[in-house]
């Protein structure tokens, strides 16, 4: 069976993979709300998928049946889409991947990633995740981005990954990366763990702010600023509405204050312990 279902094969310039999973490694919503994003705003083109009948359990990924507009029904399978697109005022251009984190055949499925990216002269892999942290919604997003070499972290101004524990898709596209000799990077987004159940547009702009800024180019998501600011709005009115609730975001607040005042960001050891947590608690879910 063929894993990966080539509609074209484009000609790049020097491109770079820039990837987000469904699932554990997407609080929020926000890193595949950002490649959507991307998919939209470069007029990505989708070149290949990959098959899901090795990948899934089925019954833990239920297909979704649709009714298609002649009438008949439509069975749509998880899916893991690569677009290629152009990265705006560079020479570089980028492939797109948006999918849903797989159950079954973890390394097969990433070097089937890692595969495409060869064959295309992919000369970086970035990967978007998101984790649930004690932030405040009303804060501006906490970003950390962290490499597995140590002179692609020092190149990019990322700390080297010194996490140890639980792993999603993206801990396992990264070792495939890193045995193939493909540079790589991610990039997570702090979600806070009070409404980790409504997408958030706010994060997923920290994380296109962020990934712009790694990929030299500039952009102005309009629609997605104002999204962020409904959303910071909607959840002020719900947290409002509950005292308690009120007296742990401001508690939350005047943490976040203090550490900025001080100019500290989140050491690698606890953006690790941040991430056990939440992938802890997934599990446990």
């Amino acid at each position: 069976m063929e894993i990966v279902r080539w509609e074209q094969r484009p000609q790049l310039r020097r491109p770079v993979l820039v990837g987000a999973f469904e699932g554990w490694n997407d609080a929020g919503d926000a890193s595949t709300l950002a490649v959507r994003y991307l998919i939209d705003e470069w007029s990505a083109r989708r070149f290949a998928t990959i098959d899901p009948e090795e990948f899934y359990d089925f019954t833990a990924s239920r297909p979704q049946v649709r009714l298609a507009e002649d009438g008949g029904r439509v069975i749509d399978w998880p899916s893991n889409e690569l677009w290629a697109g152009t990265v705006p005022g560079t020479r570089q251009d980028v492939i797109l991947l948006r999918g849903v984190e797989p159950q079954l055949r973890w390394r097969t499925f990433c070097a089937a990633i890692v595969g495409v990216a060869r064959a295309l002269g992919a000369e970086l892999a970035v990967t978007l995740g998101a984790l649930l942290a004690d932030v405040p919604h009303t804060r501006p997003v906490r970003v950390s981005g962290t490499a597995h070499d140590p002179d692609m972290a020092d190149r990019l101004g990322l700390q080297p990954s010194q996490y140890e524990g639980p792993t999603g898709i993206v801990g396992a596209l990264h070792d495939a990366c890193t045995r193939a000799g493909l540079p790589s990077a991610s990039l997570w987004a702090s979600v806070p763990h009070y409404v980790s159940q409504v997408p958030s547009p706010k994060a997923a702009l920290a994380l296109l702010e962020r990934t712009a800024g790694l990929l030299g180019t500039a952009l102005d998501p309009a629609e997605m600023r104002h999204a962020s600011a409904t959303y910071v709005e909607q959840v002020s009115l719900r947290v409002a509405e509950d005292d308690d609730a009120a007296a742990y975001v401001a508690q939350l607040e005047e943490v976040d204050d203090d550490e900025r005042e001080r100019g500290e960001l989140p050491s690698t050891e606890s953006l690790a312990a941040e991430v056990e947590r939440f992938l802890r608690d997934q599990r446990r879910d």
